[in-house]
């Protein structure tokens, strides 16, 4: 060890190669006991980031914390490797996407394995493979089989720039830009393959309530998405165009509908649009769903209210959405925001038809019209200004009118789409289809799969359109001339399945083994950004149900628990290459190690906590790691031979202390505190051989645990301080130290002498003592513990009556009184100490911290033995302290 810091490099490289030796990693397909850890894996893009340094460093510690535990962890690594930016990298440097991408995928290997994390590389997959993507294929036939696959005219989001079809997740902003290229997007019809991910909607959605292992934030946002919605459907007449359907999940307020909305593309708008200039110029130039304000043109139009006759007029408004019911809905803006918003601007009658029901409601009288001239009231209530229906509750009211209406129904609405996977680009899964004249489109045989990718071509649009001859083949069912498909597959359905890959990932028959996959899945803990929490974890969550019908996994859900990790920021901003505020991984890993990096990050803040990069803090968590070895090297080279005293007791319960808590912390994923818990007993263990000679035994425990507690974090050196200490074999393979205590007894002690000291330190400081000569630290006597135990179990109004009914507490007169007029005043406050004699050893044990840090001779004094007009001021879990100048 240098006067700088340990040789991380040495001492890394030498455990990486050893772990490589030994195969340390490797799982075995056959065990008793599998638990399945899993990172999202990344997109080959170069070279590591920060992002990725902590997402892989959470994973890896809980791998090898399980591993620790005896279980038989899975814990594999992929690429996520098709996609369209290593497509414009090849573009830009004349090159080929696969070669761009293998390129990524050896430097972030290298840097991965700089890492030390502990990965089955046997188990390796890579999407852009032949061996990988050929099952995307055979997926999609069998999808086709069971009717899952549709081909069909839609409306998609084009980006001009990268010429391809983009999902609605991709389109940014405001403006609607590009997610890769900034391009603003356009709308196109394309004939596009479609997964029908909507007929899972309903078991997608109610089995989000089973998700109990993840962020709540994640199956919201899942709720929300799938978007279900319960309603009315029924007809609106349009003069000239007949009946128009819409659907209102507020049918109870239909008397107070003042106008119809068309969404832009709706079919009457469109039609409008030829010949009306105002309706063209608004759906070609003004028109913004995603606006601040809702706008709208009117068209000259009336819609007729099925249920009073009143005429109202129709709009054609961009708040309105053609994926979203029907397309057309009557708008109430006495009762909806959006609607109230859109009158205001437009000078249409806000109209009140719905009051809140009042609180001595008799169910009978029509309450008072609520004012919706500044706000709609959109709560349900009790209809008003409603005809036969007024003085109905707003449930019983949408019933009624529901089957009152000749066209009503009702009707069940979701935001959800069909999943779109047709990407006119070239770096993605061919789809296994070709298009023949006579016989249309037929799916490529099982025998024929793979349809591998042809040699790049470097041109504009789409490559595979360019690929003349691999395009012609002949159609398999009829033997003429025919086309292949040159659409390609979203890479989101590369991500739906990889996870069952990795099971038996040279699997040459079979996308998985099925019966490894029945036994390894559903995976323990999966880990990634919160940005892939609605598509990817849905489009997973639908592929996982499709094959648990249909090929025989005994899974429907893919993961149990769900990390979301926050992001590695610099000085409050997301690190990005655009701001300039990168911090390079390999830089740290040079200069300080990766188990600084590491141990860095996991300390910083909880997993799913964003947290601020700091050099600062890399050097201290350096400079705690080169302390902790000297401490190792120490005790090595000159074992000490203190006594096993009441010192030694106490640092051997800090140290089952220690354990049980971090084990707590480390099941739960909260890191941070099993390392600060951890890093606290290394404080400890330091002032204990600083204070007095160590018991050797007592020391070597303490350090033994604290090496196999940071193993999962620091790798590499916990390795290396094992092996000093004598461990056997690898602390990857070492068992989780134990501890049998009660972790509310320790939190007790421990706020005992905590709340000691901090009092020591304020007598200390207030009365100007600068060198105390003794210290006596006095237990209060039993009679109040009784009386706080009375305290916080007693529900009485009068709590000094109650304690006074107490003899022994009585006897102490205006004492007693005060002490309880004391525990009134905090009575909601009142937690349990420990016993009089419990206090007593803990503070006798910890004594030996007060001495060491306030250079004084300390004794603590049981009540019995002590001065009445010290004793007086001891309460339970706060001695009296009297301190000699």
């Amino acid at each position: 060890m240098s006067d700088e810091g340990y040789d991380h490099a040495t001492v890394e490289r030498r455990w990486q190669e050893a772990w490589d030796d030994a195969d340390v990693y490797r799982t075995p397909d056959d065990v008793d006991d599998p638990t399945y850890v899993l990172g999202m894996y990344p997109y080959p893009s170069g070279k590591l980031h920060m992002g990725h340094v902590r997402n892989y460093t959470i994973t890896d510690a809980y791998a090898r914390y399980r591993r620790m535990q005896g279980d038989d962890v899975l814990h594999p690594m992929g690429w996520d490797a098709f996609g369209l930016p290593a497509e414009n990298a090849a573009k830009e440097r004349d090159t080929n996407p696969r070669d761009w991408t293998f390129d990524c995928i050896e430097t972030m290997t290298d840097q991965m394995e700089s890492m030390g994390f502990g990965y089955d590389w046997e188990r390796e997959i890579t999407t852009c493979t032949p061996e990988y993507y050929q099952w995307n294929q055979w997926l999609f036939s069998r999808f086709h089989e069971e009717g899952l696959v549709e081909r069909r005219d839609a409306e998609v989001n084009w980006c001009p720039e990268c010429e391809t079809v983009l999902a609605d997740e991709q389109v940014e902003g405001d403006d609607e830009l590009c997610w890769r290229c900034d391009t603003p997007v356009e709308q196109r019809e394309l004939e596009q393959w479609f997964l029908k991910i909507t007929e899972y909607a309903d078991e997608l959605l109610e089995a989000i309530d089973d998700l109990e292992g993840w962020p709540n934030s994640v199956r919201q946002m899942q709720r929300n998405w799938i978007g279900r919605q319960y309603g009315t459907e029924l007809d609106f007449e349009i003069g000239g165009y007949g009946s128009v359907e819409a659907f209102t999940t507020r049918v109870d307020t239909i008397h107070g509908a003042t106008f119809f909305a068309l969404a832009p593309d709706h079919p009457i708008s469109e039609e409008l649009a030829e010949e009306d200039d105002d309706v063209r110029h608004f759906i070609e130039h003004e028109a913004d769903p995603d606006g601040d304000e809702p706008n709208g043109v009117e068209t000259g139009l009336t819609a007729t209210n099925p249920v009073t006759g009143d005429e109202i007029p129709v709009y054609v408004a961009d708040f309105v959405l053609s994926d979203v019911g029907t397309g057309a809905l009557m708008a109430v803006p006495g009762h909806d925001e959006r609607d109230h918003a859109f009158a205001e601007k437009m000078g249409i009658e806000i109209k009140p038809v719905i009051a809140p029901e009042p609180d001595d409601w008799d169910g009978e009288t029509v309450p008072d019209a609520p004012d919706v001239s500044e706000d709609a009231f959109t709560d349900d209530g009790v209809l008003i200004n409603s005809g036969e229906y007024s003085g109905l509750d707003s449930e019983t009211a949408r019933e009624r009118l529901t089957e009152d209406i000749d066209s009503a129904e009702k009707a069940t609405q979701y935001q959800l789409r069909d999943w779109g996977i047709s990407r006119q680009r070239y770096w993605g899964t061919p789809i296994p289809v070709i298009h023949c004249d006579d016989c249309g489109p037929v799916m490529v045989p099982e025998e024929d799969l793979p349809v591998e990718l042809p040699e790049f071509i470097n041109t504009t649009g789409n490559p595979l359109d360019a690929a003349e001859e691999w395009k012609a083949t002949t159609c398999p069912d009829c033997g003429s001339p025919a086309t292949r498909e040159t659409d390609t597959m979203d890479t989101f359905v590369d991500s739906s399945w990889y996870f069952l890959r990795y099971v038996s990932p040279g699997s040459e028959e079979v996308p998985f083994d099925l019966e490894r996959a029945n036994d390894w899945m559903p995976v323990d803990q999966y880990v990634g950004g919160i940005e892939h929490a609605v598509m990817h974890l849905l489009y997973s969550r639908f592929f996982t149900k499709v094959l648990a019908d249909h090929e025989g996994l005994e899974h429907r859900e893919p993961f149990t628990n769900l990390l979301a990790q926050g992001m590695v920021q610099l000085e409050g901003e997301k690190m990005s290459k655009s701001k300039g505020n990168v911090v390079s991984p390999q830089r740290i890993v040079e200069d300080y190690g990766a188990d600084t990096a590491r141990l860095f990050m996991m300390q910083a803040a909880q997993p799913e906590r964003d947290f601020d990069w700091s050099e600062e803090g890399v050097r201290s968590t350096y400079a705690f790691l080169t302390r902790l070895q000297g401490m190792v090297e120490d005790y090595v080279a000159d074992e000490p031979d203190g006594d096993d005293d009441a010192i030694a007791s106490y640092v051997d319960a800090e140290i089952d202390a220690t354990i049980a808590i971090a084990s707590g912390e480390y099941d739960d994923l909260t890191f941070n505190k099993a390392l600060r818990e951890t890093q606290d007993l290394v404080r400890t263990l330091r002032q204990y051989a600083d204070y007095t000679e160590p018991h050797a035994e007592t020391y070597e425990r303490g350090l033994s645990a604290v090496v196999r507690l940071l193993a999962p974090v620091t790798p590499h050196l916990a390795e290396e301080l094992y092996d000093e200490l004598g461990g056997d074999g690898f602390v990857a393979d070492a068992d989780w130290p134990t501890a049998e205590i009660d972790r509310d007894r320790v939190a007790k002690r421990r706020r005992l002498v905590e709340n000691t000291r901090e009092d020591i330190r304020d007598i200390v400081e207030v009365a100007g003592i600068e060198d105390p000569q003794a210290i006596d630290v006095v237990i209060a006597p039993d009679w109040k513990y009784d009386a706080l135990e009375i305290a916080i179990e007693s529900d009485a109004d009068n709590l000094i009556g109650e304690l006074m009914q107490q003899s022994h507490i009585r006897q102490q007169g205006d004492a007693a009184a005060d002490y309880g007029q004391d525990l009134q005043a905090e009575r909601e406050a009142l937690t349990m100490s420990l016993e009089p004699d419990a206090e007593y050893e803990a503070l006798e044990a910890a004594a030996w911290l007060i001495e060491r840090e306030f250079e004084a001779p300390v004794d603590v004094v049981r009540a019995d033995e002590a001065d009445d007009s010290v004793l007086k001021n001891a309460e339970p879990g706060r001695p009296a302290i009297e301190i000699e100048d």
